[in-house]
């Protein structure tokens, strides 16, 4: 239940960015195309939310697949594939966790899930967006992807957790008691 209500909420966000998405993708289409990649990590918000709450096997996959569902059906300008790209999100940071058995969920793991799940969309986006790119294009997009998703769904992402944890949102989950633990006197 816990990775629906995430999924559906940031599905919601994920659409609101689509939309500003299409002005500021079109803007770095003059500068220097594979720019666009500073622009998805909001993208991966979804696997490294859900996965840092509710620590599981499945819930970053999960949580990412609704909210691209949820995207998806409110209407963007890449439809259906809007889920693939999904499951590849949630599938790159599942995969990060699973290395780490699901026992560390910090800052550092937060950031390699991110950029994996980058690192996947972004070959991903190679084949279906970009194919007409040269090598040199497709890397930059990587790199520029790889950023991005650090920064906003790895740092972003351990931050929005620790803080709704601060809340009392959380405290039925690893977040909360760990603020608890923390914050105890």
């Amino acid at each position: 239940m816990t990775v629906a209500m995430l999924g559906v909420a940031i599905g919601v966000a994920f659409w609101g960015w689509s939309q500003l998405y299409q002005v500021l993708s079109a803007l770095s289409a003059f500068a220097f195309p594979p720019t666009s990649g500073l622009f998805g990590g909001a993208w991966l918000l979804g696997g490294v939310v859900g996965g840092l709450v509710v620590r599981k096997p499945g819930a970053a996959l999960v949580t990412e697949l609704v909210a691209a569902s949820v995207e998806a059906l409110l209407g963007n300008s890449w439809g259906l594939s809007t889920v693939v790209s999904g499951g590849l999100q949630g599938l790159g940071v599942e995969l990060v966790l699973a290395v780490f058995l699901w026992k560390r969920f910090g800052l550092v793991v937060a950031a390699l899930g991110a950029a994996v799940a980058a690192a996947f969309e972004s070959v991903y986006e190679w084949q279906v967006y970009y194919p007409d790119w040269a090598l040199p294009y497709q890397l930059a997009h990587l790199g520029f992807f790889v950023v991005s998703g650090v920064v906003i769904a790895g740092l972003g992402g351990w931050a929005l957790v620790r803080g709704l944890a601060g809340t009392g949102a959380l405290d039925a989950f690893g977040p909360g008691q760990e603020h608890h633990e923390r914050t105890a006197v």
